[in-house]
């Protein structure tokens, strides 16, 4: 692979996010709002959303887990579907998931100026339960300490996400999180059917214990 564009996504977030740390007018016209979006006509932040990012610790958080499972991803759909399409597949679902994991704020919050959320969790919640669906029994590192098999960690985020986003808890856009994971499970499926029935042969056949 001469350049990765999951190299490509994390770089570009970086230096947007850099500078909306000490520039907050730019976080303003970059952030999803579904009031502007819905009074203003600027549908623009349903995607510009994801590359900006509140401090430090969010940024490199995702961009972290982004780099984790999305080098594996890119390149799983690049052995699918070919180097120049893969790439653009990649590219088309990352910005995509930005966007469909933004739906559920935008039509609930719509008429709530109070509203607002930046950051790229949703897409790489997407990115995640992809990697989910090809490995449901991988082990990964809950809180970088304690394995956890890759499908339980999933079921459990789902169900947290789902949860807090109901109590609306803390400043995380939950829905993001929720709505990220599931259209990147529906997207990879449309563009690679088999994956759901390789998914329940492995989750029966692949069990580790």
């Amino acid at each position: 692979m001469e350049f990765s564009i999951t190299l490509l996504i994390i770089i570009f977030t970086v230096l947007v996010s850099i500078q909306g740390f000490s520039k907050y007018d730019l976080i303003d016209r970059l952030k999803h709002s579904p009031y502007r979006e819905n009074t203003g006509k600027e549908y623009y932040r349903l995607l510009t959303s994801g590359f900006v990012h509140a401090d430090w610790t969010h940024l490199i958080i995702n961009m972290f887990v982004l780099y984790s499972f999305g080098m594996f991803i890119e390149s799983y759909i690049i052995r699918e579907f070919g180097l120049h399409q893969g790439r653009l597949i990649f590219l088309g679902f990352y910005l995509l998931n930005i966007i469909l994991a933004n739906l559920p704020t935008a039509f609930r919050h719509k008429n709530n100026p109070a509203f607002s959320s930046i950051g790229a969790s949703g897409a790489v919640s997407g990115i995640i339960f992809v990697f989910i669906l090809l490995k449901p029994w991988a082990m990964l590192l809950l809180f970088f300490i304690l394995p956890v098999p890759a499908i339980i960690a999933g079921v459990g985020y789902l169900i947290y996400s789902s949860w807090a986003a109901k109590q609306g808890h803390g400043r995380l856009d939950h829905s993001a999180h929720f709505a990220g994971a599931v259209a990147g499970m529906i997207m990879i499926i449309l563009l690679k059917k088999e994956i759901l029935s390789d998914f329940f042969f492995r989750l029966v056949h692949e069990f580790p214990w």
